[in-house]
């Protein structure tokens, strides 16, 4: 039985990677930050092979635990920087974890002789930090795909920068190391949404489709989407969680990164869904999915369905 080791595998988008790979045949490590908090994990002990499930406490910037955490995986899953949007300080609250826990995971990766393929979870960040508004120069209804270059702006949420730099120090690390052992591939989700597999309240996805389907708006970034009727491009976590299994299993994938999206919809319309009501206008296809359907066999649930799931 392989192993496979999820850091952030209790959370929104980790709790159904988890359960992909313990429904194929996977043995499972997660990891939490403070393993005496059983309510964060406690609804991964109720999946299926659930006995073949293992909790390890593990601080991502300290090495000696990373070691620890992967010394005898076959595959690692970093999906272990949480999508936060409101912070006190960007630097230790969002740069720090986020950048130097990229560096440090990559360094304690490569002096581990077990690991055949890492899977990194980006973020549609790595190819636009303004999203869901235009790159720079682009119009609303401009797509996007891997062949384009990505964009970054100082003026973009301090997380959505965090993960474009993150993603660019994994890219030189590829480039400094051509001869490594195992590969390294990355997804890039968009906004993730649907059902979540626990009753945690600290998910920021679930959060936003709670906002969205109630029109709340506790801050002036929030209130920047209905006022703008900002666009956004959807994906469901469990398509997700089945891409990061795919690009986890599939040989051949090193360096690339996925994009994971379905439709976009204007946010007047994600909350008509939320509500069981239909959509005002069509669905686009901004973020472009081709590549992950052609690599990784992927498929993706339309936007209506995926917002029916969380209000159901």
């Amino acid at each position: 039985m392989k192993k496979v080791g999820i850091i952030g595998g209790s959370g929104f988008i980790g709790s159904h990677i988890t359960k992909c790979f313990l429904e194929n045949g996977f043995e499972v490590k997660v990891s939490a930050t403070d393993i005496s908090k059983q309510e964060k994990y406690e609804h991964l002990m109720e999946l299926n092979h659930s006995d073949h499930l293992y909790i390890c406490e593990l601080n991502v910037e300290v090495k000696s635990q990373l070691k620890e955490f992967v010394k005898d995986c076959d595959i690692v899953i970093h999906s272990g920087t949480p999508f936060q949007l409101d912070f006190k300080d960007a630097k230790i609250e969002l740069f720090d974890p986020t950048i130097k826990g990229t560096e440090n995971f990559l360094q304690v990766i490569n002096e581990t002789p077990t690991i055949e393929k890492v899977v990194l979870i980006a973020s549609v960040a790595a190819w636009n930090t303004n999203f869901p508004l235009p790159a720079g120069g682009k119009t609303p209804t401009d797509t996007y795909s891997e062949n384009d270059t990505p964009f970054i702006s100082d003026e973009s949420h301090p997380y959505a920068q965090a993960k474009f730099i993150a993603n660019q120090t994994v890219n030189d690390y590829i480039k400094t190391h051509p001869n490594l052992d195992f590969e390294i591939v990355s997804v890039s989700p968009v906004m993730v949404m649907g059902k979540s597999l626990s009753n945690r309240e600290d998910s920021t996805s679930t959060g936003l489709q709670f906002l969205f389907k109630n029109k709340i708006a506790p801050n002036p970034f929030i209130q920047m989407f209905y006022d703008t009727d900002a666009d956004f491009a959807i994906v469901n976590v469990k398509d997700v969680a089945e891409g990061v299994y795919k690009a986890a299993t599939i040989s051949g994938l090193h360096g690339k990164n996925y994009l994971l999206s379905s439709e976009s919809y204007p946010v007047s319309d994600v909350s008509l869904m939320l509500n069981h009501q239909e959509p005002t206008y069509p669905a686009k296809l901004i973020y472009q999915n081709h590549l992950a359907i052609r690599d990784l066999g992927a498929s993706f649930q339309s936007v209506k369905k995926t917002l029916n799931d969380y209000s159901t």
